[in-house]
């Protein structure tokens, strides 16, 4: 019989409530609620928005249900990592969740350095650095003396958040646990001395379950206000990346990942984590995956360039569809000017479109005039920077990679997916485009025990959806020298990693 399954699948940029029904080896979605997600600027601080988007998934449950029935087998969340709640001692939310990309999170790795040795920290987490990691978010609270903090008895990730309030259990799953920086892969619980380091509480953590863990199910008043029932709620992969991978078509362990989104996130799957001198220097993550892998991956700042600078221009009364961007950025000339996409200057700009045109000229280059110039511009340097981290995982698995995999909203972008097989010389298979969705189907159903693990699991995504080859075109030579001026000026404005 066939079964159906509710995958909450929210983004930096949006929500959204699916159903996944697998039935005969196959598996359908079928939307049921999109929503909209984003920063809340007040005053200095930027916050998400959390009840909002809980009422969203409880409204998007209750679609759920009128449209497909009640016998939903499973519920399932992925987001976005790092971010939290804390609850005070009746379980209440003390304070809107901080967003990632807050600004009171700068100069917090520094501030942990000089309490904490970088080598330390790395060589117990394998988590690349980056100033929004949890373990930052955690002492910049500390050093406003947040009050939050102060009162806190529990620490949620914002799926584990959503989870307690549909189930009332206070759990932490594996993969999102992973991106706190304060995960010890190794020994697979919390690595409370780092916390303890920082000066930081250590019994505000939960219990860590694995992926495919049956968190609890609906609690009977949310069960009452959708019709639900008493439904199962599995932890999928709870970070979204990890759920992505899940869905990944490979047939094979020769292969690439890339799950292209607001953030690029670039991989290979290990049986155990990395972690070496190596995998330190370049910066890369050790994040815990499906069925006792390791996401061996370099967090890219992705299609989040071609987001803002979109929002840059509809500000100006200038309104553009991704499509158009596409088509206007595949009309304009190639190997113009390009970027680091993971310069400091691309977190969290007031105006991408200026921030770019800066960037260009400070390090030499003319800025991009056009639309499709600048998207361009984006686009062709995302795909550098993914034959800099190819070229890498290559080294850490010591032998060539032959596919590279893209998965997610960028799989859709033919000038991306045909840019990364130019520069990098390898065959790219792009889709499923709703990976992530599709990788928390497949959780829900492993758990619930209709799939045995990831080899049916992506069998089932090779017969269920369509996918795109595309194979190097264009002069191999033009690229390695694009790629050449790539390295001249990343080392010209100090990026080492």
């Amino acid at each position: 019989m066939a079964a159906k399954f509710l995958a909450f699948d929210l983004g930096a940029e949006s929500g959204r409530g699916v159903i996944g029904t697998l039935d005969g080896g196959r598996l359908t979605l079928k939307d049921v609620h999109r929503f909209g997600n984003g920063p809340v600027r007040i005053h200095d601080r930027i916050y998400w928005d959390i009840l909002r988007l809980f009422a969203e998934l409880k409204r998007g449950l209750g679609m759920a249900v009128s449209e497909h029935g009640g016998d939903l087998t499973a519920i399932g969340i992925d987001t976005w990592g790092v971010d939290f709640g804390l609850l005070g001692r009746d379980g209440s939310l003390l304070a809107n969740p901080i967003h990632y990309r807050d600004s009171g999170n700068e100069g917090m790795m520094e501030e942990a350095f000089a309490l904490l040795p970088r080598d330390r920290i790395f060589d117990r987490t394998g988590i690349q650095f980056m100033q929004f990691n949890t373990i930052f978010q955690l002492l910049s609270l500390k050093r406003r003396n947040a009050p939050s903090l102060e009162s806190a008895r529990t620490l949620l990730l914002i799926p584990d958040l959503l989870n307690y309030w549909f189930t009332g259990e206070k759990l932490s799953e594996l993969s999102i646990a992973s991106t706190t920086q304060f995960y010890d892969p190794v020994a697979g619980g919390w690595a409370t001395d780092l916390l303890e380091g920082l000066g930081l509480p250590t019994d505000i953590l939960t219990p860590i379950v694995p992926t495919g863990a049956r968190i609890g199910s609906v609690r009977a008043d949310i069960a009452a206000e959708t019709g639900c029932g008493s439904v199962p709620v599995i932890a999928p992969a709870e970070h979204d990346t990890g759920s992505a991978v899940v869905a990944v078509p490979a047939s094979s362990s020769d292969y690439a990942y890339l799950s292209s989104g607001t953030w690029s996130l670039m991989g290979i799957e290990t049986p155990q984590p990395c972690i070496s001198d190596q995998t330190r220097g370049a910066n890369f993550t050790n994040e815990g995956g499906a069925c006792g892998t390791t996401r061996l991956l370099k967090n890219i700042m992705g299609l989040w360039l071609v987001q803002e600078c979109r929002r840059s221009w509809a500000r100006a009364g200038k309104e553009y569809s991704y499509p158009d961007l596409a088509e206007q950025a595949a009309q304009a000339p190639a190997f113009g000017p390009i970027v680091e996409p993971d310069a400091h200057e691309f977190i969290a700009p007031a105006d991408m479109v200026s921030e770019i045109a800066r960037f260009c000229r400070r390090t030499g280059q003319s800025a991009p005039e056009s639309v499709g110039a600048v998207v361009r511009c984006c686009l062709e340097s995302l795909a550098l920077k993914y034959r800099w981290a190819l070229e890498r995982l290559e080294g850490f698995r010591g032998g060539r990679i032959e596919t590279v995999h893209i998965v997610g909203g960028g799989s859709q972008n033919r000038l991306l997916c045909q840019l990364t097989a130019d520069v990098t010389r390898r065959n790219v298979i792009a889709g499923p485009i709703e990976a992530t969705a599709i990788g928390n189907v497949l959780m829900q159903a492993m758990g619930a025990g209709m799939i045995s693990g990831l080899a049916e699991a992506r069998e089932i995504v090779r017969r269920s959806f369509d996918l795109i080859e595309y194979t190097p075109a264009g002069d191999a030579g033009d690229w390695d020298a694009a790629y050449a001026r790539f390295l001249e000026l990343r080392s010209a404005v100090g990026i080492s990693n």
